[in-house]
């Protein structure tokens, strides 16, 4: 079945929770606390999904899904939230394809719904963040035509330390 990207409403909001928990279960496994991972809740993501379809920060541009029958994969972008970023700099906040798709096109063609939306928006760079060791990811972004620019940076969820690479193109 083909993938047909379109902008998330309500109703996506259970399936971007499974994509999400799957892909990072999936995606961080050996990088992330496995206690961590497994505690993940497809409600509670659902729940905080459905609020941010209703009220997205207002820096954000769109939530994008991947649908093929179901939600398979999703991507939010907006502004930048680098405090060095330059004035025109958009940021992919996330992307994730359920673990069962990978490799199918759908993260591509996601990222290719993502890089329209942010050319629409006028904006002529990216960013995004890479947990670092997710060779998997760095690897997708660099087939794509980003690059490490040599910004690191450290966040939490909880106690977990989530230690992240930027990468960054041109549009």
């Amino acid at each position: 079945m083909a993938v047909v990207v379109r902008e998330a409403v309500i109703d996506d909001a259970l399936g971007i929770a499974r994509v999400h928990v799957a892909g990072w279960q999936a995606g961080y496994a050996g990088l992330l606390p496995q206690e961590y991972l497994d505690g993940l809740s497809v409600d509670q993501r659902a729940q905080r999904w459905a609020d941010y379809v209703r009220e997205p920060d207002p820096r954000a541009l769109t939530t994008l899904v991947a649908d093929r029958g179901e939600v398979v994969g999703f991507a939010t972008l907006g502004q930048s939230r680098d405090d060095d970023a330059a004035p025109g700099t958009g940021e992919l906040w996330g992307i994730y394809v359920h673990p069962r798709q990978w490799g199918t096109g759908v993260g591509h063609a996601l990222l290719d719904g993502a890089m329209q939306a942010l050319q629409a928006a006028g904006l002529s760079a990216a960013t995004l963040w890479v947990l670092q060791g997710n060779d998997r990811a760095a690897g997708f972004y660099r087939r794509h035509g980003w690059a490490a620019d040599g910004a690191t940076k450290t966040d939490w969820r909880d106690d977990v330390r989530l230690d992240e690479v930027r990468y960054r193109i041109t549009l």
